[in-house]
Formats: C-alpha cells, sequence, structure tokens
C-alpha cells in the first residue's frame, strides 16, 4: 500500500508495483506519469476514477499489469491500446457500456476482467488479441459473441456467467485451448438450472436444516460467493455431528452468481470424489427479501440506517447447506495461478507425489468429473487448487462449484462441454505428473548404494497388489503407472476437441491402472 503524498514528493521514484486506494477526485496523479522506467504494476482500485489521460500509454511503456475495478469507467479507455507491453486489464464493477474498436491493446493483453459491467457488446478487435488466455465477462448484459472470436486460440478460460445468452456458438466448443468455460445464469440454460434444481429438491437424502438447529464455529474459509464455517448439526437432544455449513451470498463473482452455484451443488448429487452435501438450510434469519426499491425506502425512513443495513444484509443472502467436514489432513493439492502463469496453477517448490497416491486421486476426480457430466453439469474450475487431497489415503475431493454449469443431456450444442473440460484434466495430469518427477528426484538426493542395489532386486520380483505402501512399489511398478500417465494426458489434450476421450473413459483407463473399480475412502453417511 502506498500513500498519495509520498509519491507526489517522488517517494516511489523506483518502485516497480504502485496501489492506492485513496480517492483521487482530480483524475490520475501526474506523478504516476513520471514512473515510465520502472512501473510494471498498477492498481488504482475503488479511488473514483472515470478517465485515463492521453499520454497514459506512452509514459508508462513498462506497465504489464492494471486494476481500476470499483471505479466509474463508462467507457474503456482508448488511450490503453497505446501501452506496449499491457498484459492485463481489470475493470470490474465500473458500470461500463461501452468499449470502442481499437482501444485494446491486441498485441499483448493476456488477461481481460470485465465482470459486474453494463457492457451490451463486444468489439470485433478482440479476435485480434492473440495472446488472450483469460477473459472474465460474467455479470454484464452480453448476448453474443464477436465472430472474430474464433481466432483466439490461445483463450484458456472464459467466463459469461449471468449474461443474456440465448444460445452460444459451435466454435466456441471447438477451440482448442479453451478448458475453463461458465455460463450458468444465463437464458440458454435457464430450463436446465430449474428442472434439476427440482430435481434435487425430491432428493431423499438431501435433509432440510432449520437453522436453529446448527450452531455455527469458527470460520473456515471465505471467498466471493460466501462464507464455509465449522459447526455442530443438532439432531437430537443427545447427538450432534460435526459439519461445515456455507452460507452462500452477495451478487456477481468473477465466476458467476451464488444461487447459480448454490443450484450446481445440489444438482450434483452424491459420489466419493465430492464432498457429501448433508442438507439445504431452512429458517435462515436473513432469508427474508425485501422486495422493491419503495419497500426499501420505507423501511429506510421509517427504521432508521440500522434496519436499512440489516435488510440489505438479507438481500445479499442466497440460501446455505451443510456437509461433511473433511479431516484436517486434507489439503488443496496446488495454488491458485499467478499473474505469470495466468490460467495455471501454481505449486509450493517443497509439494510432490508419489506414483501411487497421484494416481489413487486422479481415479477419484475422474470418477467424480464423470458424474457431473453423466448429470450436465460441467464444473468449470478443474484446477488442483480446488482438489482438497490425502496423501495417506490417496484420495482426493472436488470441491468450489463457483464456476458450474448446469448444461443438461438433451441440448445437442453443448455435447462438446465434457470434451473442453477434459483438457482442464490434461493440465491436472501434467502438473501431476510434474509432481511425481519431484518425487523421484527427492528418492535419489536421500538414497544410499544399498537401498539403490534393493531397488534394481526388488524390480525383478513378482508385480505387487495396487495401493501398498509407495515405498514397495517396484521400479517397473511406478514406470508403468507414469507412462500410463504420459499416454492418457496426451490424448485429453488433443487439440482437436472431439477426439478426446469422455471422463468415463478415462476413469476406466485410470482404474485399469490401478487395478481396482469403486473403492470408497472416507466416511459415507448412511443415505438409507
Amino acid at each position: 500500500m502506498h500513500d498519495l503524498e509520498t509519491l507526489n514528493k517522488g517517494g516511489y521514484a523506483s518502485t516497480t508495483h504502485l496501489k492506492l486506494t485513496c480517492p483521487l477526485p482530480s483524475g490520475l496523479p501526474p506523478a504516476i506519469l513520471t514512473l515510465g522506467t520502472t512501473l510494471t504494476h498498477l492498481d488504482l482500485s475503488g479511488t473514483g476514477l472515470s478517465s485515463l489521460p492521453s499520454e497514459f500509454g506512452v509514459s508508462l511503456p513498462n506497465l504489464r499489469i492494471l486494476f481500476l475495478s470499483s471505479n466509474n469507467f463508462s467507457t474503456f479507455p482508448s488511450v490503453l491500446s497505446q501501452c506496449p507491453s499491457l498484459e492485463m486489464i481489470a475493470f470490474r464493477s465500473n458500470k461500463m457500456t461501452y468499449i470502442p474498436e481499437g482501444a485494446l491493446p491486441i498485441k499483448t493483453l493476456r488477461w481481460l476482467i470485465l465482470t459486474d459491467n453494463q457492457i451490451s457488446t463486444l468489439p470485433e478487435d478482440l479476435g485480434k488479441c492473440e495472446k488472450l488466455e483469460k477473459c472474465m465477462l460474467a455479470g454484464n448484459q452480453l448476448s453474443s459473441l464477436p465472430a472474430s472470436m474464433v481466432s483466439n486460440k490461445n483463450l484458456a478460460l472464459l467466463r459469461l456467467s449471468a449474461n443474456r445468452f440465448e444460445t452460444l456458438p459451435e466454435w466456441l466448443f471447438e477451440l482448442p485451448k479453451l478448458a475453463f468455460l461458465s455460463f450458468a445464469g444465463n437464458p440458454c440454460v435457464e430450463k436446465q438450472t430449474r428442472a434439476a434444481t427440482a430435481k434435487a429438491g425430491t432428493r431423499f437424502d438431501l435433509e432440510r436444516i432449520e437453522w436453529k438447529n446448527l450452531e455455527v464455529q469458527e470460520t473456515l474459509g471465505e471467498g466471493a460467493s460466501g462464507v464455509i464455517s465449522r459447526g455442530l448439526w443438532k439432531q437430537s437432544a443427545e447427538y450432534a455431528e460435526e459439519v461445515a455449513i456455507k452460507v452462500f451470498k452477495g451478487g456477481v463473482t468473477s465466476d458467476g452468481t451464488p444461487r447459480d452455484e448454490m443450484a450446481a451443488v445440489l444438482a450434483a448429487g452424491f459420489h466419493e470424489g465430492l464432498i457429501t452435501v448433508l442438507g439445504r438450510v431452512v429458517g435462515h434469519p436473513d432469508e427474508e427479501v425485501v422486495e422493491g426499491a419503495a419497500a426499501a425506502a420505507a423501511a429506510a425512513a421509517e427504521e432508521g440506517e440500522e434496519e436499512e443495513k440489516k435488510k440489505e444484509k438479507k438481500k445479499s443472502f442466497q440460501g446455505g447447506i451443510v456437509m461433511q467436514l473433511i479431516p484436517e489432513y486434507y489439503a488443496a493439492l496446488g495454488l491458485p495461478p499467478s499473474f505469470d502463469t495466468c490460467s495455471r496453477d501454481c505449486f509450493p517448490e517443497e509439494a510432490s507425489l508419489s506414483a501411487a497416491e497421484a494416481l489413487g486421486m486422479l481415479t477419484g476426480i475422474a470418477g467424480a468429473a464423470a458424474h457431473l457430466h453423466q448429470r450436465g453439469i460441467a464444473h468449470g474450475d478443474l484446477y488442483a487448487h480446488n482438489i482438497l487431497a490425502s496423501k495417506a489415503d490417496r484420495h482426493a475431493l472436488l470441491g468450489d462449484f463457483g464456476a458450474a454449469t448446469i448444461y443438461g443431456t438433451e441440448e445437442e450444442v453443448y455435447a462438446g462441454m465434457e470434451k473442453l473440460e477434459v483438457l482442464a484434466f490434461a493440465h491436472l495430469l501434467e502438473d501431476v505428473l510434474g509432481l511425481i518427477r519431484r518425487e523421484k528426484e527427492k528418492k535419489k538426493s536421500t538414497q544410499t548404494p544399498e537401498a539403490e542395489t534393493a531397488v534394481v532386486v526388488a524390480a525383478d520380483a513378482a508385480p505387487s497388489p495396487a495401493f501398498r505402501d509407495s515405498s514397495e512399489l517396484t521400479q517397473e511398478e511406478e514406470e508403468a503407472i507414469v507412462q500410463g500417465l504420459e499416454k492418457l494426458q496426451k490424448q485429453c489434450a488433443d487439440p482437436q476437441v472431439n477426439s478426446r476421450p469422455s471422463f468415463e473413459d478415462i476413469a476406466v483407463e485410470l482404474e485399469d491402472l490401478v487395478g481396482f473399480r469403486g473403492m470408497m475412502r472416507i466416511p459415507i453417511p448412511n443415505l438409507n
């Protein structure tokens, strides 16, 4: 965090990163334009800016990342096309309505964030952005995409949720690198979402859990779509079960809306590779919503500002669910993408997996993905950082349905949706193979000559049962697993989208490598 006074006095002359949060009623401080030789990252979100000076681009030739979210830009500033190094642009929540042709830095743009605006059309220039990899457009008024976007061959992630699409172009499902797509909350999937939600409401295994029977304890995690807390579900005077409670809140996120996320979670049903939903919360104190601006204004006048804040809180409540509490030894398999990796996950330097651990986790995730697509649900965010994994149990759980789309099983135009997500699994396979290589390097660096001899002898032994301790696997067995995963990764990454295997086929391939099918790994609630 930086301050305006120090900036104006020349105190940040050699800085590479600058972030101001104070109001800037007079516009962009001229002192920022003097930082051109070093400045690469500029964040002026929430400062009230509505325009940029004409010399902005030429004055900041090294600027790579620009955040201007939560400001007052109604029009995308054309001056940004003059920024020769600009790779990432964020204009979230600006009430923006218009992007002129020629406004985008088409030669350098990799990551564009326009979430939660009022944009109804996109410029044809977007298709000229050959390096565009990540495009966030949720929460706008779009009903079509520029035909030129068929040329965005490097596009890996696209968010279209909460817009006005009646249909999506067929070429979208043929883009060779598109792996993460979401379009929930659009008219084109309204029927499918409504049907899946109604079906979920009749699930015999899904309880209606009264809020008064829940005891909320410490917060386990908080994201744009809600808060997850540890808690107790008091099922009787004598018995209470430890659970996780998620309360959905707020409006549009970068992936979509909390309401659509909850619909997908409930429609997903049960699978050993998914976090089990035990019930839906009813009777929450914020469940009632004040309807209409007149009613809200009357409430504010009669009940005062504090009461109006309570009403606003009620409006933000989007529902709640109760889930199984995941053991603490489960941890995220990866870290979210960085500015540099853009659409690919990061991993701690010390992270590694044995071949057996990796195979067990991948088998479960592939099975979970197959289960979802059989129900016409795309996860939309199949990343390692959304997977909770236990190395000890060789088991993984796919979570975070914020980008999920219920696309149904009847619309032919969405038939390619599964094959797009298979590419996301290919990326996961590639990342996991990297973790296996790390594990092998660790073993080599700590192995004694005696141990090396023992491994050579073991390689001649008879094949062992799958999933015994990984240290007992022979070199031949480990190499067979790695070769099998490498072959599968290439198949899943086929640039011809229709040539990729289905998740059902992937699960079968992995199960054949494992040597078993359908093994349950964590306690499953009694649903009878």
